[in-house]
């Protein structure tokens, strides 16, 4: 018998390439989405399946009531919660929606699975924030925690409750301790699609400027179509449990850009130091990166390394794409972006 999932945050990257996935599964994938004045599927439509995913209007900040009715309507036989107030930086600004999306939502969608069947197997979509100021690197299942923003604090939360409703009411509830993972369907907001993008623009003569903050920050960047295949992995075990999905390597923020440069014909030099940073093309003399203090975060996180180990002797997942092929594959989707618009 086909198997049916359902996903929130289905317009976001991840979500997009998990319906993706377990359509190719055989799935039938119904998907959440809120009531907006302008629909946002571009995701989708990049995937080429839009068609091929059942949208239904849901919104996590609703009671567990309209959790329960589609539960019972569609007879779901696994829940992937991938929504959230996912930007760290408006968490600064916006801590009490963050908790309310992020936590409170995770609350109610568990009372409806408790309510309804606990059969139904829950993913939660922990991140790699958690960990913040990092007790050990690099990060693994047993690390400390240690959140440095609301929107961290916030993901803690839904992670401890998802443990609690796992060993107190005994729901197949499993989270996805996710390190940072890119990809074409990247959000703007994000560095590594910013860059990206920006560059483009650049190349194309469309910006004059990429602006960052924190060229030193590090972390451990991999392939979002890798991870989601992870998530269902974790669905898929006897056990429900949690996993650290990574790559095990670092980039700087800082190489990051040196290497999507290097791709569009730039050679990056630096002059300069902390706010007054320039990233310089040699070849033509222009400034194309500069640091903009506005970008720097509160609290920042240093670094982010995981140890997906547990997942790869458990699981048997481990990433495909590595950083240099991930940055080549989304230089060339927004150079083409940037040369049709």
């Amino acid at each position: 018998m086909k198997k049916t999932a359902f996903i929130t945050g289905i317009t976001g990257q991840d979500g997009a390439y998990l319906a993706k996935f377990l359509l190719e599964k055989g799935y039938r994938v119904i998907a959440g989405r809120r009531r907006l004045s302008t629909a946002n599927y571009w995701r989708l439509e990049y995937l080429d399946i839009l068609d091929k995913v059942e949208l239904v209007y849901f919104d996590l900040t609703e009671g567990a009531t309209g959790t329960i009715r589609l539960l019972e309507k569609y007879n779901i036989n696994e829940f992937y919660n991938l929504a959230a107030q996912s930007f760290v930086d408006v968490s600064f600004d916006q801590p009490s929606h963050t908790n309310e999306i992020n936590y409170i939502g995770v609350i109610k969608q568990l009372e409806a699975i408790r309510s309804v069947d606990k059969n139904i197997r829950f993913y939660q979509a922990s991140s790699s924030e958690m960990y913040g100021k990092v007790m050990e690197i690099p990060q693994k299942e047993t690390t400390p925690f240690y959140p440095r923003s609301p929107y961290a604090v916030s993901k803690l939360s839904a992670h401890w409750i998802v443990c609690n409703y796992r060993e107190s009411h005994k729901l197949h509830a499993s989270s996805g301790i996710l390190f940072n993972h890119e990809s074409p369907l990247r959000g703007e907001e994000f560095v590594t699609r910013k860059i990206t993008d920006s560059l483009a623009q650049i190349k194309c003569r469309k910006l004059d400027t990429l602006r960052l903050g924190n060229l030193e920050a590090l972390r451990d960047w991999g392939y979002a179509a890798d991870y989601v295949k992870g998530m269902w992995m974790m669905l898929q075990q006897e056990k429900p449990d949690d996993y650290v999905l990574a790559t095990g390597k670092t980039c700087s923020v800082r190489e990051f850009c040196e290497k999507a440069a290097s791709l569009l014909g730039y050679h990056l030099t630096w002059k300069g130091s902390k706010d007054q940073e320039i990233g310089i093309d040699t070849k033509t003399g222009k400034t194309i990166i500069k640091v903009d203090p506005k970008f720097y975060r509160p609290a920042e996180v240093d670094i982010l390394c995981g140890d997906s180990s547990k997942a790869r002797e458990v699981l048997g997942w481990s990433h495909t794409t590595d950083l240099d092929k991930l940055v080549e594959i989304m230089v060339e989707a927004d150079i083409k972006r940037a040369e049709k618009t």
